[in-house]
């Protein structure tokens, strides 16, 4: 019997992308969950700021170590194997957290946390080059746009709803959390498996330090990918606020998990309704301009949220930070995957998965260092008034970004489908 879908989720037909979908939505969840949880955690027996960036700095560290070599390893092995790998450390990770909870009377150091969240930046280093290259082996070429908008909207329902069912399940207990984050991590693991065994290497050049380093080569040699990479990269570096949502959730807003999981929901609900715009109405001119307004709109939201004391201000500021980091990931994403060959495509990924990474985590220590030497809300203005500076300055260094009307033509691939 053959399942009929609207066109618009035609692609859901593919099986492997739909047991992929399936297992990336239940990861995220249960990643969402345990950030909420690990988050609380720490701030409610340590009260310092710096641990909080410390959570992101432990995550990046092994990642930079290790983000190189993994772009290589997705060129090389199976991508949804590597996955699926990754998945199982994530579940090992879960264990421990519930472990080291449990012992004694609880925990009350943040370092054992740290020394766990180390290996969950290693696992996530291989993690993201295999799982940003993989999505264009596991459909039509024809239908990577679609692929490309519903693998994005499905991470976003599940940032949405990870922050909000970890804060509720918090209440029942923190080992709760870790419990449910586990369970969900062993199914996604199974799905993983069940995509079935794809090529196993895409790349034949000889491993070396050449050809690890051929996707920063790449990157560096088209100066729209460099453009808008680094432009994500440096916005969100001194413009994300997530390390601190403990913080202005306990301090400012005085409000409890729940709340914390509200705030943290909040930009993937802005991303995941722009996301779902950006399917029906896709990005087809004026494409530069879209990447730097949306730098722009997330810069202004960060000093709403910096100077909001009401929690309905925050989610809206939020909500909106949202939706400009995605209208800048949507044109990043399909930039950089549609023009990479698929030899080279996890180098590339992982390149890119560098600048996301350091935006991210080592954004998140950065956040953290910088609110225990200024204060909590003036880090937040800066880090706001920091992203419109970038975007005005991005602007200036990468006219042909800034320039680009429309999408180039796809990267024709004579391989790589399941």
């Amino acid at each position: 019997m053959n399942l009929r879908l609207p066109e618009g989720l035609a692609v859901l037909r593919e099986r492997p992308f739909s047991f992929y979908l399936a297992a990336r939505l239940l990861a995220t969840l249960a990643v969402q969950m345990q950030s909420v949880a690990i988050g609380w955690q720490v701030y409610a027996f340590s009260g310092r700021l710096l641990d909080l960036g410390l959570v992101g700095l432990a995550q990046f560290l092994p990642f930079l170590l290790l983000i190189l070599p993994a772009g290589q390893v997705a060129d090389r092995c199976d991508r949804r194997r590597i996955i699926s790998a990754c998945y199982a450390a994530n579940l090992l990770c879960a264990l421990l957290l519930w472990a080291l909870t449990g012992l004694g009377d609880g925990l009350h150091s943040v370092w054992p946390v740290l020394a766990v969240l180390t290996l969950f930046g290693a696992a996530r280093a291989f993690s993201m080059p295999a799982s940003q290259a993989v999505l264009i082996n596991l459909v039509p070429a024809a239908r990577f746009a679609q692929a490309v908008a519903i693998s994005s909207s499905a991470f976003h329902v599940a940032v949405i709803a990870g922050p909000v069912l970890g804060g509720l399940l918090y209440l029942a207990g923190i080992q709760v959390v870790y419990t449910a984050v586990a369970l969900l991590l062993a199914v996604a693991v199974t799905l993983m498996l069940l995509t079935g065994r794809g090529r196993a290497a895409a790349s034949r050049e000889p491993a070396s330090l050449r050809s690890v380093l051929e996707g920063l080569r790449f990157v560096f040699s088209r100066p729209v990918m460099l453009g808008a990479i680094s432009l994500d990269l440096f916005a969100v570096l001194f413009g994300g606020s997530t390390a601190l949502l403990p913080a202005v959730a306990r301090d400012v807003l005085q409000v409890d998990a729940t709340g914390l999981g509200l705030l943290r929901s909040a930009p993937a609900a802005g991303a995941a309704l722009t996301t779902a715009l950006l399917a029906v109405r896709p990005i087809r001119r004026r494409v530069g301009l879209w990447m730097f307004g949306g730098v722009a709109l997330f810069g202004l939201a960060t000093l709403v949220f910096g100077a909001s004391t009401r929690l309905w201000l925050s989610l809206a500021a939020l909500l909106l930070m949202g939706s400009g980091d995605m209208i800048s990931v949507y044109v990043r994403h399909i930039l950089v995957q549609s023009q990479t060959p698929d030899a080279i495509r996890g180098r590339v990924s992982a390149v890119s998965s560098v600048f996301i990474g350091a935006s991210n985590e080592l954004g998140e220590f950065e956040s953290g260092a910088a609110a225990a030497w200024l204060g909590l809300v003036p880090s937040i203005m800066v880090g706001g008034l920091a992203t419109l500076g970038i975007s005005a300055l991005w602007m200036r260094l990468f006219p042909t970004l800034r320039q680009m009307d429309g999408f180039p033509p796809m990267q024709a691939e004579a391989d790589g489908k399941p």
